[in-house]
């Protein structure tokens, strides 16, 4: 079929290069030439493994094009997704301006009958207001159907869920529309959930309020366990055997951050509060993520009089691994109060260092390598798990003026640093201290 994406953000980017892959015509619209131009060369605009080669690949094949001309795009368009950025008002609502500003695109545009697909993560209602909302602003006498299809990618592995996912969900007014969406979403061969509209809008919330619910849980779980001398890994372990609980989303840690669970459930929380319900639970979920992102600064403060003139290595700036996003990062309010308390940072991150200039307090050092990071200084945080730092030498921490390590992520097995120089402090298990003979030595 031949497909047009509006928006060249994280989800629309990647709906419209696998949708290339799996045989469609694709045509990517965004208004950013600059970006059009460097997407044209396959060079993708963001970090996600796979994506740049899938871009090439189709570009290649004659499937992928990409233009800043949205009457280009929608020409002799089958089908059109919105795909363009729902971003967070002041009052944690999702702002719909850049959905309605493509709505009224498409009304003026479009020559021949089409369905709409809303990529966009939108509150409930959104898909029947804006049908209504194109056919009122339509110039020409063509049939519009809008169809709800919200995506489940996790930043990182995106293009591996594009075609290893749970399920695809299609919420439809017209079983017409929907029919279709699935037919171009077959090749995928992922099974197909066919509902009505708000439901499939809800549908998203809902799964990214529960999983966010699901890390709130097991950090409050790991902060009664260092409290009672238990270790959260075997408790996660444990309660995860469970099939109704599940293994998934137990890792404890400094919190979730993104683009999605943050923003998803304070939206969650606008979208209760309009039809006069408390939901008391998700409050206390983005409660617990507040504070759980300042857990490290707290251990810090515990172990150290005064962080003033102390040099502090931070490793790991992205909220998550193989990802070079910041958006609601702990590192951003972790690295704000180090420099407040007068300590020197010292960051580095595989990826995201780039966009970490733009986003954190200027005066962050950076490194060019985890050893440089960690040279000289008197205390080190890990903030994301990547395996660059997962699996690093312990032995590098030796460069350290006091070898004190904490850890937001529990990147390292507790039997591993059992006969180690390290102190290391990690999320609901108990603090490893080296042994006498070790410290003498090191000393």
């Amino acid at each position: 079929m031949n497909i047009a994406v509006v928006g060249t953000g994280y989800v629309g980017l990647v709906t419209g290069v696998t949708l290339s892959e799996i045989g469609h015509q694709v045509t990517c619209i965004d208004i950013d030439e600059d970006k059009i131009e460097k997407m044209k060369r396959g060079q993708s605009p963001i970090y996600e493994p796979g994506l740049s080669e899938l871009m090439l690949k189709n570009i290649a094949e004659n499937r992928l094009h990409f233009t800043t001309h949205h009457e280009e795009g929608f020409y002799k368009a089958d089908v059109i997704y919105i795909a363009v950025g729902t971003p967070e008002n002041e009052d944690g609502s999702a702002n719909l301006t850049y959905v309605e500003e493509v709505a009224i695109k498409i009304a003026e545009l479009i020559e021949q009958d089409t369905i709409v697909v809303i990529k966009s993560t939108v509150p409930v209602g959104t898909n029947d207001r804006i049908q209504q909302f194109i056919h009122h602003h339509l110039i020409r006498n063509v049939k519009v159907e809008v169809v709800s299809n919200p995506e489940f990618l996790k930043e990182g592995t995106a293009i591996y869920d594009s075609f290893h996912g749970d399920r695809i969900v299609i919420g439809a007014n017209s079983l017409q529309a929907a029919n279709i969406i699935e037919q171009i979403n077959k090749p995928f061969g992922i099974p197909v959930f066919i509902t009505d509209i708000r439901s499939a809008e809800m549908i998203k919330y809902a799964a990214n309020a529960f999983l966010a619910t699901k890390i709130s849980f097991i950090n409050e779980i790991a902060n009664i366990c260092e409290r009672v001398n238990a270790d959260v890994e075997q408790v996660a372990k444990g309660i995860g055997m469970d099939q109704r609980i599940g293994n998934k989303f137990l890792n404890a840690g400094i919190g979730y951050g993104g683009s999605c669970f943050p923003k998803d459930t304070k939206a969650l929380l606008k979208i209760a509060g309009h039809v006069d319900y408390e939901f008391e639970l998700l409050k206390g979920v983005v409660n617990v993520n507040k504070q759980q992102q300042y857990l490290l600064l707290k251990k810090l403060n515990n172990r150290f009089e005064t962080l003033n003139g102390m040099r502090i290595a931070v490793l790991g700036l992205a909220f998550k691994p193989n990802t070079d996003d910041l958006r609601e990062a702990a590192s951003i309010v972790i690295t704000e109060e180090l420099i407040n308390q007068g300590a020197q940072v010292i960051a580095f991150d595989p990826i995201a260092m780039e966009n970490a200039k733009k986003t954190l307090v200027t005066s962050i050092i950076y490194a060019d390598s985890i050893e440089e990071a960690l040279r000289d200084a008197d205390a080190a945080l890990i903030l994301t798990e990547w395996d660059d730092i997962k699996y690093m030498d312990h032995a590098i921490f030796k460069t350290m003026r006091t070898p004190i390590i904490f850890d937001g992520r529990n990147c390292f097995e507790l039997s591993s640093l059992k006969d180690s120089i390290i102190e290391y402090h990690s999320i609901g298990r108990p603090v490893v201290k080296p042994e006498i003979t070790n410290a003498l030595i090191y000393d």
